[in-house]
């Protein structure tokens, strides 16, 4: 079994989850079913599925739930999109979150990329 603790893209991804949480607190009222569920379940999927990745045993496996994370992850930036041109975010969430799900995406890319050349 693997640590996800010592994962850099596990940091990247917790941190980006609790961030989505407080940006989300912010919403409209009516929202709640909606945008804000969805970007929380989404950015809580990231971590949560890279955590489950490293429990498995085979590297297929690992690298399969490492790709759902990274999946989720582009849903959660096309919902933080949407967001964004609704004006439900404000500017310095918006750079604080952009720079986030970017650098995320790329170490998580970089280690899904390391994976499968190994």
């Amino acid at each position: 079994m693997r640590d996800y603790k010592k994962l850099r893209a596990f940091e990247l991804a917790d941190d980006l989850a609790i961030q989505i949480y407080k940006v989300t607190k912010s919403f409209p009222k009516d929202e709640v079913y909606g945008i804000t569920s969805q970007m929380r379940r989404a950015g809580v999927s990231v971590p949560s599925n890279i955590v489950e990745g490293c429990s498995r045993e085979s590297q297929p496996e690992y690298l399969r739930f490492l790709e759902i994370a990274f999946s989720s992850l582009k849903e959660l930036h096309y919902q933080f999109s949407i967001a964004t041109r609704l004006k439900y975010v404000n500017e310095i969430d918006i750079n604080e979150c952009e720079i986030k799900l970017t650098e995320t995406g790329k170490v998580l890319g970089a280690l899904i990329r390391s994976i499968r050349n190994s």
